[in-house]
């Protein structure tokens, strides 16, 4: 006889596939709630470079480069065109003020020279001749009050005579009137002579003044001139090194023409270019220092030039102490140019990620997961060796610091 079998509810299938639900349900919420979603990759701890962040005296600081020249310099240039006849100081002797360097030649300035000499000699004795014109001038018309003043001394005397004789009617009004006229011609020539005399006198003494002035003037255009071919031998201004360009015997020299200059060995200072990125903050009296032989120097920034070439701008470096011995004019030193003070701040070593995250964050690394963890962060100044942080790194903490172009846009990193 059959029996009628009762179904079962929870069979080992029912069981298995709740089971199955619950698990998959709990791995969706656990994915969603509690699992780490963000983008991992996995790195070869041996590729990449870690630092450790610190606390220390951060200096701000720059690395230039810059070239020694003498603190003073006196260039030649040449004054007066010619070729050159003698070279008697080479170019790396030490010269004395007065010394002979070369000895130029120029028969056409000798010509013109002569010339110039020949026409201010002229022109200076026709000055005297119009200064010698105008004292005969003089002399003349005191030769004509002269002889008025003679005239007139015999008339008045007999005019006074026949004035009394006419009163005594001993002679006529005819002879008497004779008299007077002379006498009254003579005394009016002699106002009308000695006015134009007054006159000219005055005229003369001006005319006589601007003669002097003009010959005085040609007189020193004469001593000029007669310098001119002194200039054809060049001689040493001060005392110091000569150093020339190359020149030659029979070689020709223009007018203004730079070939060499004197260098005062006695003070150096430093030309330096920096970047024109540094401009504002550069300013006399900054300090910098490099090392050579052995030794330590500081130098101060005494000059500055603003005008940017070539993407760089230049300053003048003067020694603050004692200056190197044995230090030559081209020699290249590497100085370290401090830019501001300095101060305690938590370092980050500098590194290639800067170039790929512009500062913004780094991979810290966690060293109990074993893994690098993109994080925020905040830098301030910069020297060639540290970052200052800002704000997102403490003292301890280890960064990847190189390059970062080859974890794309993951945010953690499996060190393995």
């Amino acid at each position: 006889m059959d029996r009628k079998l009762e179904k079962k509810t929870w069979t080992p299938k029912f069981i298995a596939m709740i089971t199955g639900g619950v698990l998959l349900v709990s791995f969706v919420v656990y994915q969603l709630v509690f699992a780490d979603s963000r983008s991992t990759m996995n790195v070869n701890m041996e590729r990449v470079t870690i630092a450790t962040v610190k606390t220390g005296e951060f200096t701000d600081y720059i690395p230039v480069s810059g070239s020694i020249e003498p603190g003073e310099v006196f260039f030649l240039d040449a004054l007066e065109r010619g070729n050159i006849q003698q070279i008697v100081r080479e170019s790396g002797a030490m010269v004395k003020a007065g010394d002979t360097i070369l000895i130029l030649n120029n028969s056409n300035l000798q010509l013109e020279v002569m010339e110039r000499e020949a026409s201010l000699y002229f022109q200076i004795n026709n000055l005297r001749q119009v200064r010698l014109q105008l004292d005969q001038n003089d002399l003349n018309q005191q030769g004509q009050l002269a002889e008025i003043d003679y005239q007139i001394s015999l008339l008045k005397p007999q005019y006074e005579r026949f004035r009394d004789l006419h009163s005594k009617k001993l002679i006529s009004d005819r002879e008497l009137e004779e008299v007077r006229e002379q006498y009254d011609y003579n005394v009016k020539r002699r106002a009308l002579t000695y006015e134009a005399y007054r006159s000219d006198s005055i005229s003369r003494v001006s005319q006589k003044r601007q003669l002097q002035e003009s010959e005085n003037r040609m007189n020193q255009s004469l001593f000029g001139v007669g310098h001119i071919l002194d200039n054809l031998v060049v001689r040493a201004p001060i005392t110091g090194q000569l150093s020339t360009e190359q020149i030659e015997v029979g070689q020709s020299i223009s007018a203004g023409q730079r070939y060499g200059q004197i260098d005062i060995l006695d003070k150096f200072k430093v030309r330096v270019p920096i970047d024109e990125l540094y401009l504002p903050r550069v300013y006399t009296g900054l300090k910098g220092t490099f090392s050579i032989a052995g030794g330590s120097y500081e130098l101060e920034i005494a000059k500055i030039y603003p005008n940017v070439t070539g993407g760089r701008f230049e300053v003048d470096m003067i020694f603050t102490d004692e200056v190197p011995s044995g230090i030559r004019r081209g020699q290249t030193v590497r100085i370290r140019l401090e830019l501001g003070e300095s101060e305690q701040a938590v370092l980050l070593p500098t590194g290639g990620f800067y170039k790929d995250t512009g500062g913004n964050w780094v991979f810290v690394v966690n060293q109990q997961s074993g893994k690098a963890e993109r994080r925020d962060i905040r830098l301030g100044r910069k020297n060639p060796e540290f970052y200052e942080v800002i704000d997102g790194l403490s003292e301890g903490e280890k960064v990847i610091v190189s390059g970062y172009e080859n974890f794309g846009k993951n945010e953690v990193l499996n060190l393995k």
